[in-house]
């Protein structure tokens, strides 16, 4: 096999060729095959498809298929270069030639509503076209599990090539729990309407994973298109690849979100933490250079470029699998798998176990020499003690950590100023203790409500508290966004102490991340945007503290702007039924944030007891509208 390095520098892709040879691919399997196609060459059809789809989400499946046989003529370009030519040169080469492509169509640049960004250079229509890409709400795709029949028809309608089936075939065990009741084998068989359906939706979704879901749901809908009861089996196997996917790709819009409105110390610092609790056995320099390289990868993917993105992720854990025996015990397995598998396991991987010899932290609270390396070398030093104190604390967040290291920097820039730093930082300690301790208690204090409370009541005063927070959101949008709130307590709470801390934080940094790209794309309010924008580590701290908006000041709003009486609430579900219930209590909370919480629980009472009693009632459309 010719050997290659994979260097991410400043954000662009550099090849380093180490022997000639004739062709290069974007891919290349860890595991040689003699029957196996070379990975771009099985993929290159779907890896383009992803980047049109997410760029292009309103296209038709049909119209993305012709402009991706268009791109593929230059695409297959990049599989022939010479020794000497840069396969990121080609990547960026397919963007800008996609990106024009929908330039000259006027049609299609008028329907996407992108004719701005063609007026501008070709940085800046880069990053016009980003700010387009939008999550779709709600999202379901056309392959409902209760339809099972159209599954299969679908499938059958978009044979695989034969080349392809004879792709790799490995265990799906080994991806556990990624795969959780798709017991079969997942293949390499692309399945190009579920690809484009997942890609439009998700246009923040990273190809790699795109493939590797595109995989195990093809192999899922071929297995159960043969079994009898098609509906039991796709609710068993797909749901777990559809939760997943909802899951990641969250997680992938949020690294995306860091990574643009934060600097890149910030970004650089949160993969430094997730790196070091994940194998805090690797000695610092090996996690500060991996720290570097993923987070120049996650620009790279998130500016769009899904051939480049599934090159990166691949050289990415090529390198981390030759240096397995430094890094981590736990990815062994995964190394042994063929891409895209491999990156997937990796990344879903569990922590390493916490190396005994650590050196105690003491020495940067300790050490009379600390004000020289913090002054000397700032960066360095502030990593290294986030390297230190990351590997001591596995138990603890991402963001909790970042507090702490908050804190620390802040505590340097204050002491090493003074005539004596070393009496004023040796506190630097209980400062650390006392951060985690009040993010800790913050939390039981929630968990404990909600065990009081129950799961609806529970929902209800988050909604009193986030309206009077964010009082311009629709009552819609607050019923949405407290609703995830509630479902994280639901699922966190239950926990253990110390699961029930990371798992309260790590689901909060997601949520309120998913507010704060909607304040970025229609402000909300200014305690709202400097919770966003201040401080990435104390952004939790902050909404938690955020009191009433006293600038707002609600409109009149008529009863049937408060509450949607008709008679088909008679005919609504509980959970539907609920949700008016809810945007009741929001627009209550609207017209009168100051009052006693027992006032507006009174009233949702009422509202209960007169859908009840008129639903009863002979002619329930005449009770409501009277009542």
């Amino acid at each position: 096999m010719n050997k290659y390095r994979f260097e991410l520098s400043r954000g662009i892709s550099v090849w380093k060729i180490s022997s000639s040879v004739n062709k290069i691919s974007f891919f290349f399997s860890a595991m040689q095959h003699t029957n196996s196609q070379n990975y771009l060459e099985e993929n290159l059809r779907a890896v383009t498809s992803i980047m049109v789809a997410q760029f292009l989400q309103k296209l038709t499946y049909e119209k993305v298929q012709t402009i991706v046989k268009e791109l593929l003529d230059l695409a297959e370009k990049c599989k022939s270069l010479k020794p000497h030519e840069s396969p990121s040169e080609c990547c960026h080469q397919l963007m800008t030639t996609f990106l024009e492509h929908i330039c000259n169509n006027q049609v299609l640049a008028d329907r996407h509503v992108f004719s701005d960004c063609c007026n501008t250079n070709n940085s800046a229509r880069h990053k016009c076209f980003l700010s387009y890409k939008k999550d779709v709400a709600g999202y379901s795709d056309i392959f409902q599990i209760s339809n099972p029949e159209q599954i299969c028809e679908i499938d059958k309608e978009n044979p695989v090539p034969v080349k392809e089936k004879s792709a790799f075939s490995i265990s799906a065990q080994l991806l556990t729990p990624l795969f959780q009741g798709v017991t079969q084998e997942c293949k390499i068989l692309p399945s190009w309407r579920y690809i484009y359906e997942t890609s439009r939706k998700h246009p923040f979704l990273y190809g790699p994973t795109i493939l590797t879901m595109s995989a195990c749901y093809e192999t899922a809908v071929q297995s159960c298109c043969r079994e009898e009861n098609k509906t039991e089996c796709f609710q068993i196997k797909l749901e777990p690849i559809r939760k997943y996917i909802r899951e990641i790709s969250l997680r992938h819009h949020h690294l995306c979100e860091i990574g643009i409105k934060f600097n890149h110390k910030v970004a650089k610092a949160v993969e430094l933490v997730l790196l070091t609790k994940k194998q805090p056995r690797a000695n610092f320099s090996e996690i500060a250079k991996l720290a570097m390289d993923i987070k120049n990868l996650h620009q790279i993917c998130c500016e769009g470029n899904a051939v480049a993105c599934v090159l990166g992720r691949s050289q990415l854990m090529n390198y981390t699998c030759s240096k397995q025996a430094t890094l981590s015990s736990k990815i062994t397995p995964c190394c042994e798998l063929p891409e895209p598998f491999r990156g997937e396991c990796i990344i879903i991987s569990e922590n390493d176990e916490p190396d005994p010899s650590s050196l105690p932290l003491s020495r940067f609270t300790e050490d009379q020499f600390v004000c020289k390396q913090f002054t000397d070398k700032q960066d360095d030093f502030l990593q290294e003690f986030l390297y230190e104190y990351s590997r001591r604390h596995p138990e603890l967040a991402v963001p909790v950590i970042l507090r702490v290291d908050t804190v620390y920097q802040n505590l340097l820039g204050k002491c090493c100023k003074l005539e004596n730093p070393l009496e004023c930082y040796s506190h630097g300690e209980e400062m650390f203790q006392r951060v985690v301790r009040e993010s800790h208690e913050h939390v039981k204090n929630q968990c404990d409500l909600h065990e009081k409370l129950g799961d609806s009541n529970f929902h209800d005063r988050l909604i009193v508290l986030y309206t009077k927070k964010a009082p311009q959101l629709s009552a819609q949008e607050l019923v949405i966004f407290t609703k995830n709130m509630a479902a994280a307590a639901t699922k966190c709470c239950p926990l253990n102490d110390e699961q029930q801390f990371a798992c309260m934080e790590n689901s909060a940094k997601l949520i309120l991340g998913a507010l704060c790209r909607r304040h970025e794309a229609e402000p909300i309010n200014a305690g709202v945007g400097h919770c966003c924008d201040d401080s990435y580590a104390f952004r939790k701290p902050c909404f938690d503290d955020l009191q009433v908006d006293a600038t707002y000041i609600s409109p009149h709003l008529s009863c049937d702007q408060v509450v949607n009486l008709n008679e088909d609430l008679c005919r609504a579900q509980e959970e539907e039924l609920q949700t008016e219930k809810q945007k009741l209590l929001s627009n209550l909370v609207k017209q009168e944030p100051y009052a006693a919480e027992m006032q507006f629980q009174s009233v949702i009472v009422d509202f209960a007891h007169l859908v009840e009693m008129c639903c009863q009632a002979e002619k329930s459309e005449i009770c409501l509208q009277e009542e």
